[in-house]
């Protein structure tokens, strides 16, 4: 899938593993990179879902359209499908939202 982010500090995180750690420390941005490849190398959002790569799961309430996968401790990869594209994803957050 192709991947966008919501901003460019997002992006940096994700993407330099230099500016992944000094966000969130070594085991999260090691764990972080591979759930980019994960989501890169996916069908779709769904695929995702149902093999439960990475626990990636729908969330509910106020984050209804938004999935998220599991970073290790309390860390989530927050994210959504861009709609009308469905090989599109937008990451929105990493977040600690327990």
């Amino acid at each position: 899938m192709q991947i966008r982010y919501r901003s460019k500090k997002l992006e940096a995180q994700c993407t330099i593993a230099a500016v992944g750690i000094k966000a969130f420390g070594l085991d999260t941005a090691t764990k972080l990179q591979q759930r980019m490849q994960e989501i890169e190398a996916a069908e779709s959002v769904d695929f995702l879902i149902h093999y439960r790569i990475g626990r990636c799961h729908r969330l509910k309430g106020n984050r209804r359209n938004q999935v998220a996968m599991d970073l290790g401790d309390s860390f989530r990869l927050v994210f959504e499908g861009v709609e009308g594209e469905c090989r599109v994803v937008k990451i929105i957050e990493i977040v600690d939202y327990h």
